[in-house]
């Protein structure tokens, strides 16, 4: 039977209370190929049986390898524990044909999508990665570790990538509702702006009516002295001329009689 295997790079909590719901649930189908459950008497009981100790050692240290490349699984049904162990069956090319097709069957299936972020899409091609480390770790150990460390290294850097994602995502958020309050911000200031020059302006009017009024005033203020000061000056000259004659008048005799 197969079963779930692959914890994607977006899946959430934490790796023990994945590992706790995974003993409780019955596995799925899974493109990793995997033994026959094994039911366990006690939950303390995690070897199945005597066959592993009847094996050759390289066939027991290559499946030591495997189940710590891709640990058993756990689950209880019906109050009973049951593990399943990786299969340690080598891969023809026919199984690797029928990967790639159970690959093709099951993205259609879960209508994966082709390209962007797709946790779907993710969790198949990590469990055909699997797969993949699984067939080459029984033909060579060393070269499955070593694949083994380009695929945690991959999950870290998508891991990384994903957390970035969600940073940028979040700091986009904050900068969002902080233009937002800033822009409420600036209207409120725009709209007191508006209503200050506003009355800047009817001050300004009133200060040119002012102004004016008072220009008008002096003005006429001006004019009234201009033309009290023309009459006066007027009145003083026919003063003059009346006192003129008035002295010519008695001068007159006074020179005919000196001459006399």
């Amino acid at each position: 039977q197969d079963g779930v295997v692959c914890i994607g790079a977006f899946g959430r909590g934490s790796f023990a209370e994945r590992e706790e719901t995974a003993k409780m649930i019955p596995p799925v189908n899974s493109l990793v190929r995997y033994n026959n459950p094994i039911l366990v008497a006690t939950a303390k009981s995690k070897k199945p049986d005597a066959k592993a100790t009847k094996e050759p050692a390289a066939v027991s240290q290559t499946e030591d390898i495997l189940n710590s490349i891709l640990p058993p699984r756990e689950w209880t049904e019906d109050g009973q524990l049951w593990v399943q162990y990786v299969s340690s069956t080598p891969a023809t090319r026919l199984d690797v044909i029928n990967l790639q097709e159970e690959l093709d069957r099951k993205l259609q299936q879960r209508q994966a999508r082709e390209t962007g972020i797709c946790p779907v899409r993710e969790e198949l091609y990590s469990q055909t990665f699997d797969e993949l480390i699984r067939q080459v770790t029984i033909n060579c150990a060393e070269r499955g570790l070593l694949l083994l460390r380009v695929r945690d290294e991959i999950r870290m850097t998508i891991s990384a990538y994903q957390t970035l994602y969600e940073s940028s995502v979040a700091f986009g958020m904050r900068k969002s509702l902080q233009a937002e309050q800033g822009k409420s911000d600036m209207e409120g200031r725009i709209l007191s702006l508006e209503g200050e020059k506003k009355d800047l302006e009817r001050q300004i009017q009133d200060l040119k009516a002012k102004c004016e009024a008072i220009e008008k005033r002096e003005s006429e203020r001006r004019q009234l002295e201009e033309k009290k000061h023309a009459e006066e000056v007027q009145f003083l000259k026919r003063t003059n001329a009346q006192l003129k004659q008035q002295l010519e008048s008695i001068l007159a005799p006074t020179a005919a009689a000196v001459k006399k």
